[in-house]
C-alpha cells in the first residue's frame, strides 16, 4: 500500500500515461515510433532529486517531472504531453492507484472473511450469554455472534467490490473536458479525439468517464472513502465488542498476547487489548474522512477549482493506509483470538436461568395454571435470585422454583430442569451461523484473481 501511494510510483504512472498518449498519437501520425521507443526506454528512470530541483524553480510538480523525463529522453521528449492538461495525466494516475489500492483492500478483506468463516463454524454450537443494553439477555452462541460481524463485512465486500469495478479515469479531454486541444492537434489526421482517447485508455486498461470538466468527478473519491469508512465501521464494532468481552467482568474472549509481550510499563499484570484498541483508533479516524471528501467534491466549482488538490494528496493515501492496517490487525486477532469456555459457562450459569422463565410460564399455562398469578410468582423468585447473583453466590433460581409447590403443581422438577437447559434457548442460531459462514465463502470465491 505504501508503494502504491509513494511519490516514485505516482511518477512512474505519469510516465506510463504519457507513453500511452504518445502511442495513441503515433497511430495518428503525430509521433514517430523512435520517439515512443525512446520514451519507453526511460520509463523507469525516476529521478526525484532532479525533478525536485526543477520544481523549486517552476513551482509545478507535474511539469517538473515532464521536464525531467524530456531531459532523459531527448528524442522522445518533444512528443510528450501533446494537447494534454495536467489533470489528463494526474487523474488517470489517481484512478489507477485507487483501483490498485482497492484490489489490495479486497485481498486483505478476503483473508479476514475466510478467517471469520472458520471461526464461525468452529464456534457455531458453543453457547454463550447474549447481552442487550449491556445487560444479560438470553443465550446465543459464539458462532452466531461472530456471524453478525460476518454479515456486516459481506455488505462491505459487496460495496468495495462495486466501487472497484466502477472506477473510471478522466481520459484525455483537455483543459475543460471538451477535447478542443486534441481536436486541433488531430485535425486532418482522420483520428477523432474520442478515438485517440479510446486507444490510449485501452492501453492503460482503464475506462474513462464520458464527460468531465478539467478533472474527473470528485464524487468518485467520496464514494471510495465512504466504502472504506463502512468497512472501518464494521471492524470497529467487532474490536469494541472484543474489548468488552476481554474485560474481567466478562472474561470470555481475548485477543492474542505474546509470551513476552508487555501490557503496561507500570503494571506488570496488565494484558490490554491493544490490537482491538488500535483498530478502534484508526477506524474513528477513517470514519471522519468521507465528510472532508464530501466537501471536496461539493466545492469543486464549475469546471474545476484547485482546492481539491492538497487535501486529496492527504486523504486518499491515509484512508487506504488506515484501512489496510485495520484489516491486518483484524486478521491477526481472528487468527489468534482465544475463547475462554470456562468463562462462557460461568456467565451462563449466572444469568441463563432467567431466560427460561418465559418457556416455564408458557408450559405451566398450557398445563392449566393461571398465567397472571404464576407470572407474579415467577417474578418474585426471579428478583430474589437476581439479588443472590449480585451478591456473588450461584444462581438459586432452579432450586427456588423446584421447592415451590405452586409451581411444581404444574411442572415437575425434572421438567423445570429440562426447560432450563441452555441448548433449549438458542433457537436455530447454530444453523444460521453455519449458513452465514457458507455465504461468506460463496461471496469471496468469485472466478479469477484480484488484479494486484
Amino acid at each position: 500500500m505504501r508503494r502504491i501511494w509513494s511519490e516514485a510510483y505516482r511518477r512512474r504512472l505519469w510516465r506510463r500515461i504519457w507513453i500511452a498518449l504518445a502511442r495513441a498519437q503515433m497511430a495518428a501520425g503525430l509521433v514517430r515510433p523512435e520517439q515512443v521507443a525512446d520514451l519507453e526506454a526511460h520509463a523507469e528512470d525516476i529521478d526525484l532529486e532532479r525533478a525536485e530541483q526543477i520544481e523549486q524553480e517552476i513551482g509545478h510538480d507535474l511539469m517538473a517531472e515532464l521536464l525531467t523525463f524530456a531531459e532523459q529522453a531527448p528524442q522522445g521528449g518533444p512528443a510528450l504531453h501533446l494537447g494534454a492538461t495536467s489533470a489528463d495525466i494526474e487523474d488517470n494516475a489517481d484512478a489507477i492507484r485507487i483501483r490498485e489500492a482497492l484490489d489490495l483492500i479486497c485481498a486483505r478483506l478476503r483473508e479476514v472473511l475466510e478467517a471469520l468463516a472458520d471461526a464461525i463454524e468452529r464456534w457455531a454450537d458453543v453457547p454463550c450469554m447474549a447481552w442487550t443494553h449491556l445487560q444479560p439477555a438470553e443465550p446465543t452462541t459464539v458462532g452466531y455472534r461472530l456471524a453478525l460481524y460476518g454479515q456486516d463485512l459481506i455488505m462491505d465486500w459487496e460495496e468495495i467490490s462495486h466501487c472497484r469495478s466502477a472506477i473510471r479515469g478522466k481520459g484525455f479531454k483537455g483543459a475543460v473536458g471538451t477535447g478542443a486541444s486534441y481536436a486541433a492537434l488531430l485535425d486532418g489526421t482522420g483520428v477523432t479525439p474520442s478515438g485517440m482517447e479510446e486507444r490510449a485508455m485501452a492501453e492503460l486498461g482503464l475506462k474513462p468517464f464520458r464527460v468531465t470538466g478539467q478533472i474527473y468527478p470528485r464524487k468518485q473519491d467520496w464514494r471510495v472513502l465512504a466504502a472504506l469508512a463502512g468497512l472501518a465501521m464494521s471492524l470497529y464494532k467487532m474490536a469494541f465488542d472484543l474489548r468488552l468481552l476481554q474485560s474481567p467482568p466478562f472474561g470470555e474472549w481475548s485477543e492474542p498476547f505474546g509470551a513476552r509481550q508487555v501490557g503496561s510499563s507500570a503494571m506488570p499484570f496488565k494484558r490490554n487489548p491493544v490490537l482491538a484498541e488500535r483498530i478502534n483508533a484508526l477506524a474513528r479516524y477513517l470514519g471522519a474522512l468521507p465528510s472532508m471528501m464530501w466537501e471536496t467534491a461539493a466545492h469543486s466549482l464549475l469546471e474545476r477549482t484547485l482546492d481539491d488538490s492538497a487535501i486529496r494528496r492527504i486523504l486518499l493515501p491515509e484512508a487506504f493506509l488506515a484501512a489496510d492496517e485495520i484489516l491486518r490487525l483484524a486478521l491477526r486477532i481472528l487468527r489468534g483470538m482465544e475463547i475462554h469456555e470456562e468463562a462462557l459457562r460461568r456467565n451462563l450459569e449466572r444469568y441463563a436461568p432467567f431466560a427460561a422463565l418465559e418457556p416455564i410460564l408458557m408450559a405451566a399455562a398450557r398445563a392449566g395454571a393461571d398465567r397472571q398469578a404464576l407470572h407474579a410468582r415467577l417474578r418474585d423468585h426471579a428478583m430474589a435470585a437476581w439479588e443472590a447473583v449480585r451478591s456473588g453466590v450461584p444462581n438459586p433460581l432452579l432450586e427456588r422454583l423446584a421447592a415451590d409447590p405452586e409451581i411444581t403443581r404444574w411442572l415437575s422438577p425434572e421438567t423445570l430442569q429440562r426447560l432450563m437447559e441452555v441448548h433449549t434457548h438458542i433457537g436455530d442460531a447454530p444453523q444460521r451461523a453455519r449458513a452465514m459462514a457458507q455465504e461468506i465463502r460463496r461471496a469471496v470465491a468469485f472466478s479469477g484473481p484480484l488484479q494486484v
